[in-house]
């Protein structure tokens, strides 16, 4: 007998439009969606919830086939660009989750395999955006200093 899975196979979440072109239902304009944005942004949003925001919330698929920018872009050009990249803020924030658990669960062998990989990440993230310039170069990682470890 077959044996049953009960996760789907696949991506999950949302999928990306596969329209290049703006819906008709879109009533937004440009200079509208680049104010959504920043708005957004200075509310403390990162472009990854920022496009859940505007997608859920404003029904905009797609805001590079609206402005012809990435979030990212339009970020940078208003210059509201948060201190630390959000995948980069992601890890920490899971790497700071991890080593409160741990503390609490010395024994738990698969947290700390899982709190290494992430540190990992962290030190390769890192090293690249430094070499890219998103970073200083003298920037290291202090949870004190990101305000992260309360």
């Amino acid at each position: 007998m077959a044996r049953m899975h009960s996760r789907k196979r696949g991506k999950h979440g949302s999928k990306k439009p596969l329209r290049k072109s703006v819906p008709a239902w879109v009533s937004y304009k440009q200079e509208d969606v680049e104010l959504l944005i920043a708005k957004l942004a200075k509310d403390g949003k990162g472009s990854a919830h920022i496009g859940t925001v505007l997608r859920d919330t404003y029904g905009i698929p797609d805001t590079k086939t609206l402005t012809g920018k990435k979030i990212s872009h339009i970020l940078e050009q208003k210059k509201i660009i948060p201190e630390l990249p959000d995948d980069l803020s992601a890890l920490i924030r899971k790497s700071v989750k991890l080593r409160k658990h741990i503390d609490s669960n010395k024994g738990d062998q698969t947290s700390k395999r899982g709190f290494i990989l992430t540190e990992s990440k962290i030190k390769r993230l890192v090293k690249y955006y430094k070499r890219t310039g998103k970073l200083n170069q003298d920037w290291k990682m202090d949870i004190a200093r990101l305000g992260l470890y309360s």
